[in-house]
């Protein structure tokens, strides 16, 4: 079983519009709900995959009842939520379809309460020794601690479980500290904690603050990991187009399914970036298009150099 956290869950809605033009009003020609927040989306593609996935994190009111209604249809993803008075956010995606762009509206998510937090970090505690492998995604609710992160990466090292962490910030600055197995930032993210933006500079910089691999999104240009085992560029094969809401997230459950099969870095790394591009494809954050998967997985191409023993 893998375990992704999302400690600020999302009901992701997605309109589509024929053209999106500020100060008008707007006929939406089709609209998505899904179970969102970046742990989730995680789960539902390493799902896809064949993994079987425990989510958890918090969930309240009308709009966190709605998300655990839909994980309960959901093949291969069990429903471990922690509840909270204040009420789930929602995200709301606009897709104009005549530019392919996308506008993205989050909210900050629910307060959780002290009490709320224990109850959480118990619950991981529980849950963590059954794990192959933790992802720990996204941004924190208010009133969650700024140190949270570290303090879960620090429970599942001493449980022995591998884990991966994506946030950004100070969050991030706190949790690499902590000495995760994977890091995945984006380019603006690795900027902001290492203060380059030369990005293998940026990488092996933020591999030395504490995180043993550190894999680099970077857009279009696809990822760059520096890890013990070598360093490695991965790029896909052509530019795609869509909704890239959720891409960063199936390069994690590519990353992550990759560790617990114990592929070697280089087939990580093809599988994460061919998952990036073919949920760019897809019209629903968090889902992608298999076809396109499949045909791309083979085209990434991988450089780099494995390092010395």
């Amino acid at each position: 079983m893998i375990l992704t956290v999302t400690l600020n869950t999302a009901l992701d809605i997605t309109y589509r519009v024929r053209s999106l033009r500020p100060h008008t009003s707007h006929r939406v020609t089709d609209v998505t709900e899904r179970p969102g927040g970046k742990g989730v989306n995680v789960a539902r593609v390493l799902a896809a995959l064949g993994h079987e996935v425990t989510v958890t994190g918090f969930a309240g009111g009308a709009t966190g009842r709605v998300v655990q209604r839909q994980l309960t249809t959901t093949q291969g993803v069990l429903d471990a939520l922690v509840p909270v008075t204040g009420a789930t956010r929602r995200t709301i995606a606009v897709v104009d379809e005549h530019t392919g762009d996308t506008t993205q509206l989050n909210e900050p998510g629910p307060t959780v309460t002290p009490a709320e937090w224990s109850a959480f970090q118990d619950a991981y505690e529980d849950l963590v020794p059954s794990a192959s492998a933790v992802a720990l995604c996204g941004s924190l609710p208010p009133g969650v601690p700024v140190g949270a992160y570290a303090g879960l990466v620090r429970t599942a090292k001493a449980a022995g479980v591998p884990v991966l962490l994506d946030t950004s910030g100070e969050s991030l600055r706190r949790g690499v500290a902590a000495r995760p197995d994977i890091v995945k930032p984006n380019a603006d993210e690795l900027a902001e904690l290492t203060g380059s933006h030369e990005p293998l500079r940026a990488t092996q910089d933020a591999r030395r603050r504490g995180a043993r691999s550190v894999v680099a999104s970077l857009g279009d240009e696809g990822l760059l990991a520096v890890t013990p085992e070598g360093r490695w560029r991965a790029t896909p094969p052509t530019r795609v187009h869509g909704n890239p809401t959720g891409a960063g997230d199936s390069a994690v459950a590519g990353l992550l399914s990759g560790l617990v099969e114990q592929l070697p870095w280089p087939d990580r790394l093809a599988r994460a970036v061919a998952l990036s591009a073919a949920t760019v494809m897809a019209p629903v954050a968090g889902e992608f298009d298999r076809g396109a998967y499949e045909e791309l997985v083979g085209r990434v191409t991988v450089t780099g150099e494995v390092s010395a023993a």
